[in-house]
């Protein structure tokens, strides 16, 4: 079990380079770290120089925080998450959550880079999560409860806000952007998932997977943070189109779609009302 002390260290070790405190926390998943370059006035710490703060290991994760401005409100982004495939335990994981929980950061936008599951889905789309379905038995919240994260038993009925749902429905239509909702499935990886397993997922109700965001979630909601998940479907999941599946392809449809994830990211800031 991580000492509660290390979280406090690593939050200190922010703290001590920022001037205002950040409102929004920002997860980047692969190739969506470019984001992080619209923000201003802001600061890069790479993960290396935040004390117990684990290291990124995955292209397209470059491994460092930003903070400051966007949309006028003080954010911060990671560039790049820890995955269970790294090596490293769920605790491990969701460190970078819970260090924003002790840094007062009550929002949180995740981002992650999607097969796709429901045969309606397009690669290059985008899609906002509203609910998910942890296909892996580990839970972030296994073990001691440490009760400055949050409660022994975490309701996930509305993990992900419906009132954020609503915002970025809202601004996509207002934008004109084509933006699909549904269930994201988690899967442990690193392999990408068998089209036997994907036809299992379609049937239980899952329109994309991945490899990541479920546990960040999961550490999010049970310290009573108000989350919004947005996906980017870069490939169609193994066994619905005949060819087979490669991470580059996953970074080529990120880069292809990024204007169109920068726009709906940044309308969406502007309609995220902080205190509610």
């Amino acid at each position: 079990m991580i000492p509660v002390e290390h979280y406090q260290e690593a939050a200190r070790s922010i703290s001590e380079r920022i001037g205002k405190k950040p409102v929004i926390g920002m997860v980047l998943g692969s190739g969506l770290g470019v984001m992080a370059e619209e923000i201003t006035e802001g600061i890069t710490i790479p993960y290396s120089e935040i004390l117990h703060f684990p290291e990124s290991t995955v292209e397209g994760h470059a491994g460092e925080m930003v903070i400051g401005e966007l949309e006028g409100k003080t954010v911060l982004a990671l560039k790049g998450r820890f995955h269970y495939y790294e090596g490293y335990d769920m605790e491990r994981v969701v460190f970078p959550i819970r260090v924003m929980k002790i840094l007062g950061i009550e929002n949180l936008l995740v981002t992650n880079a999607a097969g796709g599951v429901n045969t309606s889905f397009k690669a290059g789309e985008l899609m906002v999560i509203n609910d998910h379905i942890k296909m892996f038995t580990e839970s972030p919240l296994r073990g001691p409860n440490n009760e400055k994260f949050g409660s022994r038993f975490n309701d996930m009925t509305e993990a992900y806000s419906k009132e954020l749902r609503c915002i970025a429905k809202s601004a996509a239509k207002d934008l004109g952007l084509t933006l699909q909702e549904g269930v994201y499935a988690f899967m442990g990886g690193p392999s990408y998932e068998t089209p036997a397993e994907i036809r299992m997922l379609r049937l239980l109700g899952a329109d994309a997977v991945g490899m990541s965001t479920v546990p960040e979630v999961i550490a999010a909601s049970h310290g009573g943070m108000k989350v919004l998940g947005l996906s980017c479907i870069t490939n169609m999941a193994a066994g619905i189109l005949d060819q087979p599946l490669d991470h580059g392809d996953v970074m080529e449809t990120s880069a292809r779609v990024r204007g169109n994830f920068i726009s709906l990211v940044r309308e969406i800031l502007k309609r995220w009302e902080i205190g509610l």
